[in-house]
């Protein structure tokens, strides 16, 4: 991948992000219920405490549960809930194992359109239909993923200058738009 991803917002986790689809995918898993630099930034801690530069599926798959979850655990945590996320993450490693022999890249290179790519992210552990779509619009906006019919796949999120989710962070001035734009939705879910 050729891109300069910069969602962590720390130049070292970035450079991972945007080399290593799995780290992009990891990313993508952990941030929920955390700020999204922290969860972005996940991959590279877990990365460094596994001894790599880059994350691998197949060792992921294969550590042992415990000693994974306490590998996310030490401090600084890589996220809120380490134990419960080291599985989740684990579960998305050992699933890119049996159903494309631990390559992120083949969920999307044989994909037929949008929709196809679409389904096949809604089908690994932990992403559900928001989720697979914001790494849908992050895909086609950001790495060059663009299959037909991304953009109607990815729904409001696959909009061309939208600022809604991950998909649309390039640098700190449009972090800040997503982040305005997040408040907002709450404040109108509050509403109603």
């Amino acid at each position: 991948m050729d891109v300069s991803l910069r969602l962590a917002q720390q130049p070292d986790a970035d450079a991972l992000l945007s080399r290593s689809p799995l780290a992009a995918l990891v990313g993508m898993l952990l941030d929920q219920q955390v700020p999204m630099e922290w969860a972005f930034n996940g991959p590279w801690t877990i990365a460094r405490r596994m001894g790599d530069d880059d994350l691998d599926a197949h060792r992921i798959a294969a550590q042992d549960p415990e000693a994974f979850a306490e590998l996310l655990a030490a401090k600084p945590a890589v996220h809120r809930y380490p134990a419960s996320m080291a599985g989740r993450v684990q579960k998305l490693c050992q699933y890119l194992v049996e159903h494309y022999d631990g390559d992120v890249t083949a969920l999307w290179r044989d994909a037929d359109d949008g929709r196809e790519l679409l389904r096949r992210l809604n089908d690994l552990p932990g992403f559900g239909k928001q989720k697979a779509q914001i790494f849908l619009a992050l895909l086609g906006k950001q790495l060059g993923v663009t299959p037909d019919g991304w953009r109607e796949a990815a729904g409001g999120y696959g909009e061309e200058g939208a600022h809604r989710s991950v998909a649309d962070i390039t640098g700190p001035e449009s972090l800040q738009q997503v982040r305005a734009y997040k408040q907002e939705m709450k404040r109108a879910a509050k509403k109603s």
